[in-house]
Formats: C-alpha cells, structure tokens, sequence
C-alpha cells in the first residue's frame, strides 16, 4: 500500500474517532449537572418558597422550586436556567423578579439537581411543556414570563413558540447551539452529529408576544452578535438591550442589567434599591458546600 493512501486511511480513522467520541460524550461536554439528595432542603434568606415535583409520562421526576413575591402577585416567571449545577445555586437569582411581585419557578432538567429521568432534547422540551401546562392551570397566560438564560434561552423560546405567554426575555442567548459548538470543533460534522441544536433562529420566527434579549457585548462564550442577528428574526416584537462590558456570566453584577428588567417587567420603573438584587452574586464553577 503506497505511504499516502495509509496515511489518507489514518487521518480518516482518527476523523471517524473523533466524531464517535463527540456523539456519545456530548452530554458530558454540554451539561455540568450538580446532584442532591432526595433531602436535601433548599433555604435562601428572605425568600419563601415551595417545592414541586413533577412525574412526566415516561416515570421521570422534575424537580422544582417557587419563589413567592412579598405582596400581591403581578403574575409568573418561568425562569430555565444555564447548563450548569442545579436550582439551589441558581435559586439566588430569584430575587431579580420576586422584587417586582412575580412569583418565580424554577426547574432542573433530567438528571441536574433532585430531577430524574434520561435526557434528550426532545423529552426535556416535552418536560417543560408540562411544567409550562401547570402553570396554566393557576393563571391565564397573560401572567406568564418565560426568561431562557444561556442554555436555557433556546427551551423558553421553543415554549413561547407553542404558547402565548405575556413575554419572552433572553439572557446571552445563541442563535443555535450547532452554531456555538461549531466554534471549538469547526471541521466536524456537528449537523449530523450533535444531539441538541437547539435551533432558537428557527422556534423564534413563530413567538408572537413581546421578545426582549439581554446580552453583554465581551461574552466570549456566546458573542454579542448573535443576539444581533436574533434580533432581525421577527424584528417587530423584539428589543435588544445592551450590557456594555457585560461577559456570560456577570450580567447580574451590573446596574444596568437591572435598571433594564425594570423597564421589562414594569410599565412604570421604579428606583432601584441594589440591595434587594443579585448584584453582588457571583457566577462560580466550583461546587459549594452550602445549602443554596
């Protein structure tokens, strides 16, 4: 066999590897999932909540947790969150809308916290759609907020496709989750490949409430203009708002990503007392021994 055909063979069974290795690690390399025990007992300071779980069709267990508002309730937010960890960490966000009078719920996705179940794409898109059908039965869905962060903005834009929630708001979203991995592994065949595109460019075009997306202009892991190309999807029903400096994971860290949800959430803004935000919360990959 001539050198350059067995080296032709050796590149293309590297090749092959490589893409095997992607399509069953993916889940792996996608979600960093934190576990708790089924006992495990969720507190916050000066927030009142209730535990939910939610048995699906197939016997999996969605775990959740409301968030109450002090005072009368100005409706729901249905808060999906990032990749990462698990609703106790992500819990101290909550404040953002119980400030405003919304009750806020949030879930963890199959195999994230205390939830349970084998995840795809399709079952956790079919899981919120269940939470999201709960929700309907307590209040009209003109009192529903879908707020997709990161990971999550791609689930609450398909749900906003589906339904007729009062609005929907973006955190660092991206245009397509093939098009966010194909940045660190551009000549593998991620269309064929990956497990969850995640196609929010496509689900968007169908939303026909209001759409506001938030994004930091240095966000090295998804870049600022993906949410500009988002924004030119259905044009009429969406508004950027701009963090300057902003990064992935610090939004919340900034005055005028709260001064921004004021003008979301209330026709009327307020001044804004810092304190009774998550300004000062940091996002951290490390794993705390701490309740929440």
């Amino acid at each position: 066999m001539p050198y350059w055909v067995s080296t032709v063979l050796l590149i293309l069974g590297i090749y092959i590897a490589i893409s095997i290795a992607l399509y069953y690690l993916q889940d792996y390399m996608l979600f960093k999932p934190e576990k708790l025990p089924e006992d495990f007992l969720f507190d916050y300071e000066n927030q009142e909540t209730k535990e939910y779980n939610l048995e699906t069709r197939d016997g999996a267990i969605i775990n959740g947790l409301r968030f109450f508002p002090k005072g009368e309730s100005q409706g729901v937010v249905l808060y999906l969150k990032g990749n990462s960890k698990s609703i106790k960490g992500w819990g101290k966000f909550a404040v953002d809308f119980t400030r405003h009078g919304y009750n806020v719920l949030m879930v963890d996705y199959r195999g994230f916290g205390k939830s349970t179940g084998k995840r795809s794409q399709k079952a956790i898109k079919r899981d919120l759609q269940e939470v999201y059908n709960k929700i309907k039965e307590r209040t009209s869905e003109d009192r529903i907020i879908l707020y997709g962060r990161s990971l999550g903005s791609g689930f609450a834009t398909k749900l906003a496709s589906l339904n007729n929630p009062k609005m929907l708001i973006l955190d660092a979203p991206y245009y397509s989750l093939t098009k966010v991995t194909a940045r660190y592994a551009p000549f593998m065949p991620l269309s064929i490949l990956i497990k969850y595109p995640l196609p929010t460019y496509k689900w968007l075009k169908y939303v026909q409430c209001p759409i506001h997306i938030i994004h930091g202009t240095h966000d090295k892991l998804i870049p600022y203009k993906s949410s500009v190309k988002l924004a030119q999807i259905n044009s009429k029903l969406t508004k950027i708002h701009t963090v300057i400096g902003g990064g992935h994971k610090n939004l919340n860290n900034f005055e005028s990503y709260h001064k921004m949800l004021d003008d979301i959430l209330n026709s009327q803004p307020k001044t804004i007392d810092l304190e009774t935000t998550s300004i000062n919360v940091i996002h951290t990959s490390k794993k705390s021994k701490n309740k929440a």
